[in-house]
């Protein structure tokens, strides 16, 4: 009996440990991700020479996602075309009325996306890093408000300090002239990259949180709601480019300016989110909001590095108000929330968690921008 039960306490040893690595090893992944697509975006978009068009790189990495969804479902009916071909037109076809209420979220998440682009090409990797957290505010605020949820006292004083982080980083920054190499300014606006992530952060913000009220009750894999939503979300990027860039990418290629540097970035914008769908089920709420604050500090340092990013008292003030906000407000509740009785919460669109770290850990599936 002592050595079954040491036998059993060996295995249950070596479980705890595999479990610790895979934490680890899910941390790390988080982290590289988080920070490598911001800094890979903001490389590129500064590069010398002729740049691609942002609104092309948005259209591919939606149809790349799409077909990694695709063939994932494909393999699920181990194969089978008819099963696969089947299910598909009932979901999209005979279901439609159930396909069109992903239009909202996928144009949102699509303006999103390109606004993300923006905002990188005209803020430092740090400032866009840290300004765009406030996706957590905007999240929380229509959580409340349209799903009803409650927020502990905890996580209202984290969102207080979250916003006053942000500000202090904008005021530092707007008086130091965005804190990057001043050659490397010429093209850019701080006004326009702090205007696109704002309205980013509410897009996040309410797209997430109307992904997740429509999905309440569905009985639909995750797989082929981000189908469902990369129909639009392709047809929506297609518009997007013909609108904003149409005369030049019918003059100069859809894919000018591309290089093997900007097919990294869109294979880490439309792989990257399944990566982290892999491995964020080992990371519990802590350690998810713990890879955000340290992808901040990635980030900053990198950018040091990189793009010749001046770190000033107050930037490390702001970054070190949001780092801390962030990770108290993945803490789990103690004491009665304030505000509505919680309600359940629903699976996020492909490689895009919920932009609330609060949210209990799930499989996240579907990366918006980033």
């Amino acid at each position: 009996m002592a050595a079954a039960g040491g036998a059993g306490g060996g295995g249950d040893q070596a479980a705890a440990g595999g479990n610790r690595r895979l934490k680890y090893i899910s941390l790390a992944v988080l982290v590289v991700q988080n920070a490598s697509l911001i800094l890979s975006i903001r490389y590129v978009r500064t590069l010398p020479g002729e740049r691609f068009f942002a609104t092309t790189a948005v259209v591919m990495a939606e149809l790349l996602k799409g077909a990694t969804c695709l063939l994932l479902i494909f393999l699920q009916k181990q194969g089978s075309m008819k099963q696969f071909a089947l299910l598909l037109y009932d979901a999209v076809v005979v279901q439609y009325m159930d396909t069109l209420k992903l239009a909202v979220p996928s144009l949102i998440y699509t303006l999103q996306n390109n606004l993300q682009y923006v905002a990188i090409s005209n803020l430092p990797a740090a400032t866009f890093q840290v300004t765009y957290q406030l996706k957590i505010l905007t999240t929380a605020v229509f959580s409340v408000l349209m799903l009803r949820k409650s927020l502990s006292r905890l996580q209202w004083v984290s969102l207080v300090l979250l916003f006053a982080g942000v500000a202090v980083v904008q005021v530092e920054q707007g008086q130091a002239g965005g804190g990057s190499n001043p050659g490397a300014a010429a093209h850019q606006s701080y006004a326009v990259g702090l205007v696109a992530v704002v309205v980013s952060c509410l897009s996040s913000g309410f797209a997430g949180v109307y992904f997740e009220k429509i999905l309440k009750g569905s009985s639909a894999s995750v797989w082929l709601r981000n189908v469902q939503l990369g129909i639009f979300g392709t047809l929506l990027g297609l518009l997007g480019m013909w609108w904003a860039e149409g005369a030049a990418v019918a003059a100069q290629g859809f894919f000018h300016g591309y290089s093997p540097l900007v097919w990294g970035v869109i294979l880490n914008q439309a792989f990257g989110g399944l990566l982290v769908a892999v491995v964020v089920k080992y990371a519990d709420n802590i350690l998810k909001g713990f890879a955000t604050s340290l992808s901040i500090v990635a980030s900053t340092v990198a950018s040091m590095y990189l793009f010749g990013f001046r770190l000033h008292p107050p930037f490390a003030l702001g970054a070190g108000l949001v780092i801390g906000a962030v990770y108290m407000y993945s803490l789990p509740k103690a004491g009665p929330p304030l505000g509505p009785r919680q309600e359940p919460t629903a699976l996020p669109p492909l490689g895009k968690e919920p932009s609330e770290p609060g949210y209990p850990p799930k499989l996240a599936c579907k990366e918006k921008g980033s």
